[in-house]
C-alpha cells in the first residue's frame, strides 16, 4: 500500500527527467531504424509524447470511471484502434496539417483531464482521444512510410501502446481514492511537456 501511494511521485519525477527528450520526441530518436516488432514495441517508450499521452490516457480513464467495466476501456480502445488507423494514413502518405501542434495539444488536454478527473461520456471521451490519437499515429506512419516490415513494426508499437494503456489504468485506480493532488501533480506534468512541445512546434 505504501509502494502504491509513493508511486506516483516517481512517476512524476519520470515525467520531469523526460521533458528534455521532447526535441527528439520523434525523428532521430532510434536513429530512424523503423523495422520489426521489437523496435515497434520500445518506439513509443522512447518518445516522451507517446510515452506520457499513452500512460495519460489510461491514467484519466481509471480516475474519472464510474464503474469498473466498460468505463475503464472505451477511451484507451479508441486511442490504440485509432492510432492504428492514423499510422496507417501515414503510410498511404496522407498529409494532415499541424500534426506536432496537435500532439502537443493532445497532451495539455489530456493532463488536464487527469488533473481535474472529469467524466465524459464514453462517445465524447472516445471521439475526444481517438482524434488526438489519428496524429499521433500519423506521426508514426510517416517515420515508417520507405521501411520494411512496417506491418511487423506497427504490430509492436500497437502492444506498446496497449501495455502502457494498462500501465495508466493500474496507477490510477490505485489512487482513485488517494489524496487529490498526486493526480494533480501528475496531470500538470504531462501539462507541463505539452506546453514544452507546443512552444517548440509553433
Amino acid at each position: 500500500m505504501r509502494f502504491a501511494k509513493s508511486f506516483p511521485l516517481l512517476a512524476t519525477l519520470l515525467a520531469t527527467l523526460l521533458l528534455p527528450l521532447a526535441a527528439s520526441a520523434h525523428v532521430g530518436v532510434d536513429g530512424g531504424m523503423h523495422h520489426g516488432f521489437s523496435t515497434g514495441f520500445l518506439h513509443p517508450l522512447t518518445g516522451a509524447d507517446h510515452l506520457a499521452a499513452m500512460v495519460a490516457v489510461g491514467f484519466w480513464s481509471a480516475l474519472s470511471a464510474r464503474r469498473a467495466w466498460p468505463d475503464l476501456l472505451w477511451a484507451p480502445l479508441a486511442f490504440a484502434g485509432m492510432l492504428l488507423v492514423g499510422a496507417l494514413m501515414g503510410l498511404a502518405g496522407v498529409q494532415l496539417p499541424a500534426v506536432e501542434p496537435m500532439i502537443a495539444a493532445s497532451l495539455l488536454v489530456l493532463g488536464l483531464l487527469v488533473a481535474t478527473r472529469v467524466h465524459l461520456p464514453a462517445g465524447v471521451a472516445m471521439a475526444v482521444v481517438g482524434a488526438f490519437a489519428v496524429f499521433h499515429g500519423v506521426a508514426h506512419g510517416h517515420e515508417l512510410a520507405n521501411e520494411d516490415g512496417a506491418a511487423l513494426t506497427l504490430a509492436g508499437m500497437v502492444g506498446a501502446t496497449v501495455l502502457l494503456h494498462g500501465a495508466g489504468i493500474a496507477l490510477g485506480w490505485s489512487l482513485r481514492h488517494a489524496n487529490a493532488w498526486l493526480p494533480r501533480v501528475a496531470g500538470a506534468a504531462v501539462v507541463g511537456l505539452g506546453a514544452t512541445l507546443l512552444a517548440q512546434a509553433i
